[in-house]
């Protein structure tokens, strides 16, 4: 089970706001803090998201800096 920062469940689907700016690994830019993603996708491992993210593609992304709009 997928849950957001906050502890409430995740799924398919759902719009997430990032909660800490967060440097991306093998890039210098950074995803700001109150950065809204949308359509998130479930990964394989538990505690990881799949989304689209402005100027940046596909990320995956740990859900304990996310939370669920």
């Amino acid at each position: 089970m997928f849950k957001d920062s906050n502890g409430v469940s995740l799924n398919a689907g759902d719009s997430v706001q990032v909660i800490k700016d967060l440097k991306l690994k093998g890039s210098s830019s950074t995803i700001k803090r109150g950065t809204i993603v949308k359509n998130i996708k479930l990964g394989d491992r538990e505690g990881e998201i799949e989304g689209r993210v402005d100027k940046q593609g596909v990320v995956v992304l740990k859900t304990c800096f996310l939370k669920k709009v």
